[in-house]
């Protein structure tokens, strides 16, 4: 993964980012030498969202089959979230 300092950003501007991005995924943005931040293209990220979201569909589906669910109206749903508050 490629580094992009703050300093970087700030004198390159996005520069900076589409060089470090050139040959990676994703580019870690540090600040005073910490990691703070990633950078990535919108077609990796869009990746990454498509593979989170068919996790948690897997998951539900995983949960359903197990039987761990609750079958009940909207109002006693809001009822169970709202009781202990």
């Amino acid at each position: 993964m490629q580094t992009v300092t703050a300093n970087d950003l700030k004198t390159k501007g996005i520069a900076a980012l589409e060089n470090g991005l050139a040959e990676n995924d994703e580019a870690v943005i540090t600040v005073r030498g910490k990691e703070r931040f990633i950078v990535m293209d919108i077609d990796h990220y869009q990746q990454l969202r498509e593979f989170e979201l068919e996790m948690a569909l897997v998951q539900a589906r995983a949960d359903v089959v197990q039987g761990d669910v609750i079958i009940e109206s909207v109002e006693e749903h809001i009822k169970r979230l709202t009781d202990g508050l």
